[in-house]
């Protein structure tokens, strides 16, 4: 019984490590359309402050976390110094507002089930209930 349990634990850490290593994305949403697909670039437009035709507020990780690197990395396409001194010179003349930071994956997840419009991205892979939409994945 116990290798069974240990063969368990370790094809779900293996499962998670290429998840990870993977390092695909999903962009989720609140949104009672369920038919809303974005374009890497609308996503990124959102995420750095742009208007789009649906009403959506994103959300986003610490800028120490793994996954937030991978979205910069693979959907804005700068890096976190660069989003840093955008949004610092946003805030200056008053033109935009940065996207709410919420601490983890699992945080982002409850936020957005319990926002209406609310926006984020997570790890390929996560679970992702029936109540949101699935808005954009990376490759």
């Amino acid at each position: 019984m116990k290798n069974y349990i240990f063969l368990a634990i370790l094809g779900l850490l293996l499962y998670s490590n290429f998840v990870l290593a993977n390092g695909a994305i999903v962009i989720v949403a609140n949104t009672p359309d369920q038919s809303i697909e974005l374009s890497r670039h609308e996503v990124r437009k959102l995420f750095m402050g742009g208007a789009l035709p649906y009403n959506l507020n994103p959300i986003t990780l610490p800028p120490e976390n793994h996954t937030r690197v991978l979205f910069n990395t693979k959907v804005v396409g700068l890096t976190e110094s660069r989003i840093q001194s955008y949004w610092a010179q946003m805030r200056f003349t008053g033109r935009k507002n940065e996207p709410k930071e919420i601490g983890t994956e699992r945080a982002i997840l409850e936020y957005i089930k319990s926002h209406s419009g609310a926006v984020g991205y997570l790890p390929a892979g996560t679970f992702i209930p029936d109540e949101l939409t699935v808005l954009y994945s990376t490759p």
